[in-house]
């Protein structure tokens, strides 16, 4: 293992997916000047700063891809995907359904969302559930180290369009990487905490704030499982059901805004295939329907935070399954 932050992991799967296949590319605003060890191994033809044009970065990386080759853009912050849905989604997205799987568009699209940095709302918005909306589509969000490599390589392997959001408070922590090859397959879901009593489900950064409360519920007699999603789509269903099956409860916890986010979907699955499991109505706990402040103060408030997710959690487990059977709808928990 290797001790490595979240952007030296990125970096190391680059590397090792640009050596391993001399069709990989990368493009973007500022990603020559972030990346100069890439640079100098690779050279400027496959590593280039570009113009801060969003939709003609986009664009050329679905017409590269279409060619063969397999690029990877970053368009800096997730807000900025914007000017370029009509490329990533009516383009890249469709032309492989359209074309009757003539073409392939086997290109990832990085972008950084989040709270953490203070970079105000038109740079911090998380955007995750447009684009698992939109068919053609993965979108993969991850919250450790080991795991922005293993799927990164993964992405870059894959022959669709893959979204690759990297949470921005994440980008500097450390943690261990595997050194051999490590490739996390899409659509697989991570146990981070075993749990009996209450099943916590989240993704990015928030995993880490649910182990926190795992903890803190473990030492009031609370037994949380923790599931880290890691790739939103595909969804693992298999992962979400086997924990909520077992515990009986279920809480999703998100930093994007509740209204038809990922949390409504994992809802809706359990609520469909798990019913009769549910010792108690599923729970959401997410992030306000408001734009993000560029206050740290008030950014950090936007959050769930550990001790609102542990009193969410505990609030599951005090219900009797009596009291599930009465509530026409999931209860909503929101800051």
């Amino acid at each position: 293992m290797n001790k490595l932050t979240v952007n030296d992991a990125i970096g190391q799967a680059l590397a090792e997916e640009m050596r391993r296949d001399a069709r990989v590319m990368m493009f973007g605003e500022g990603v020559a000047t972030k990346r100069p060890e890439l640079v100098k191994e690779f050279g400027g033809k496959r590593v280039r700063n570009t113009p801060l044009a969003e939709g003609i970065i986009a664009g050329t990386a679905a017409g590269a891809a279409a060619t063969g080759l397999r690029p990877v853009v970053d368009l800096l912050f997730a807000p900025f995907l914007c000017f370029a849905m009509d490329e990533i989604v009516n383009s890249a997205g469709k032309l492989r359904y359209l074309s009757g799987g003539q073409f392939e568009f086997p290109m990832v699209v990085m972008a950084m969302t989040g709270a953490g940095w203070t970079v105000g709302a038109q740079h911090n918005h998380n955007l995750e559930a447009w684009f698992v909306h939109s068919p053609g589509l993965k979108v993969v969000m991850p919250s450790n180290a080991a795991d922005f490599k293993g799927l990164l390589k993964a992405a870059i392997r894959d022959d669709n369009p893959v979204l690759f959001f990297v949470d921005l408070a994440l980008g500097y922590a450390p943690g261990d990487v595997p050194e051999d090859e490590h490739v996390i397959p899409l659509g697989k879901a991570a146990v981070a905490r075993e749990g009996s009593d209450v099943t916590i489900v989240s993704y990015a950064k928030m995993v880490g704030s649910c182990l926190q409360a795992g903890a803190e519920l473990a030492a009031q007699g609370i037994s949380a499982e923790v599931i880290d999603l890691r790739s939103l789509k595909p969804l693992d269903e298999e992962a979400i059901l086997r924990s909520v099956r077992k515990t009986g409860r279920l809480l999703v916890v998100h930093e994007a805004s509740r209204l038809c986010g990922v949390g409504a979907e994992v809802s809706a699955i359990v609520a469909e295939h798990a019913f009769d499991a549910l010792k108690a109505p599923v729970a959401r706990l997410t992030g306000p329907d408001a734009p993000a402040a560029s206050s740290y103060p008030l950014e950090q408030a936007f959050l769930p935070r550990p001790d609102a997710i542990a009193a969410a959690a505990r609030k599951l487990a005090g219900h009797a399954r009596s009291h599930a059977l009465h509530i026409g709808e999931p209860e909503i928990l929101s800051i």
